[in-house]
C-alpha cells in the first residue's frame, strides 16, 4: 500500500500546477501550491500515508461534518432539519442567492456555509466560549486526536473578512432559522473552519464514519443512523456543487475544505485523508480529486 500511495503522490503531483491556493481569507495563501499528501487508516488501525501527510492546515468546511453530528446529538435529528435541508444546492458553498429566492426560506443542506452556520448556532452550551469548547473536545474525541487547537491568525482572518457569511447569518435569524445570538452563531462557524490539523487527523475523523461511529477503543459515539446521515450528505453535497461529478469519478462519501482537505470515506474499510492546497474553481483540491480518483480506481473502493 505504501508504494501504491507514493507512486500515486508522484503521478498526481503535477495537478499542483493547475490549481490555485485560497487568497479570499488571510493567510490561507500563505500554503505551499506544491503540498501534496496522504494519510490512510483502515478500520482495523493499520496506517499508511505518502508525501506531505504532516503537513499542517485549516480543515475548514470539513468541520460541517463534526459540527452537524454534535448538533443531531445535542438537538435530535428532526429539529436539525427543520431548519436546514438535505438536498444539493447546486450553488457555490457561499452563494447567498438560493436562501431568499427558495420557497422554504432555509439553507439547502448542512454542507453549505448558510447551512453550516445555522448548525453551529444549534451547538449547546451556556456562552460562545464553553460552545466551542464543546465543539473542540468533540473534534479531538472523533479524531483521536488531543492535540487540536485553533489556529487563531486564521480565525481573525475569517472574522475579520467574512462579510458574506454575516449576511447570510442576518438573513436567517431574520426567517427564524437562528434562535440564538447570530455573532456567536458566526463565531462558532469561523473557529471550527480555523481548528488546525494534517492528513492523519482527517484520515481518523473518516476512518470513525467508516467504522459507523465507533472508535478505536470500541466506544460509540454516535448511532448508525447519524453516521448513515452524514455519510450520505458527504456523498449528495460534500463537495460543493461538483459532489455529483466526484460521486461518478470517485464513488465515495467525502468533505473537502478550501485549506486543501480532502476527508474521505470508505465504508466498513478505511479513512482516507487528502492535503494538496492548490484548488480547482469549485473550491475542491485539484490534485487531491486526482489523486483520490486514481486511489479508488486502483483499489476498487467505488461504493456504487
Amino acid at each position: 500500500m505504501k508504494d501504491l500511495l507514493e507512486s500515486l503522490i508522484k503521478r498526481n503531483q503535477i495537478y499542483t500546477n493547475e490549481g490555485t491556493v485560497a487568497n479570499y481569507i488571510p493567510e490561507l495563501d500563505k500554503a505551499d501550491k506544491n503540498a501534496l499528501g496522504i494519510f490512510v487508516t483502515t478500520i482495523d488501525g493499520q496506517e499508511y500515508f505518502a508525501g506531505d501527510y504532516n503537513y499542517k492546515f485549516t480543515i475548514q468546511s470539513i468541520s460541517k461534518v463534526i459540527s452537524l453530528m454534535l448538533a443531531i446529538l445535542d438537538n435530535g435529528e428532526e429539529y436539525v432539519f427543520s431548519k436546514v435541508g438535505m438536498e444539493p444546492s447546486g450553488d457555490p458553498f457561499n452563494s447567498i442567492r438560493k436562501l431568499e429566492t427558495s420557497s422554504r426560506k432555509k439553507p439547502y443542506n448542512p454542507m453549505i456555509n448558510a447551512g453550516a452556520i445555522a448548525v453551529a448556532s444549534m451547538i449547546k452550551g451556556k456562552c460562545e466560549q464553553e460552545k466551542f469548547s464543546r465543539l473542540l473536545n468533540f473534534t479531538k474525541l472523533v479524531t483521536e486526536d488531543d492535540s487540536l487547537d485553533l489556529n487563531y491568525k486564521i480565525y481573525c482572518g475569517e472574522a475579520e473578512t467574512g462579510f458574506r457569511n454575516a449576511a447570510m447569518a442576518y438573513f436567517l435569524k431574520g426567517e427564524g432559522i437562528i434562535e440564538g445570538d447570530v455573532k456567536e452563531a458566526l463565531n462558532i462557524y469561523f473557529k471550527q473552519c480555523s481548528i488546525e490539523g494534517t492528513a492523519q487527523t482527517i484520515s481518523k475523523l473518516a476512518k470513525f464514519l467508516a467504522n459507523d461511529g465507533v472508535l478505536s477503543n470500541g466506544e460509540r459515539i454516535i448511532s448508525t443512523r447519524i453516521a448513515k446521515i452524514i455519510k450520505t450528505l458527504m456523498v449528495t453535497c460534500g463537495m460543493y456543487d461538483s459532489s455529483g461529478e466526484f460521486a461518478v469519478r470517485v464513488g465515495l462519501p467525502s468533505k473537502s475544505g478550501v485549506g486543501g482537505g480532502i476527508c474521505t470515506v470508505v465504508p466498513g474499510k478505511m479513512g482516507i485523508g487528502v492535503f494538496g492546497p492548490a484548488l480547482d474553481k469549485k473550491g475542491n483540491s485539484l490534485a487531491g480529486v486526482h489523486l483520490l480518483e486514481d486511489l479508488s480506481n486502483e483499489l476498487g473502493l467505488n461504493i456504487f
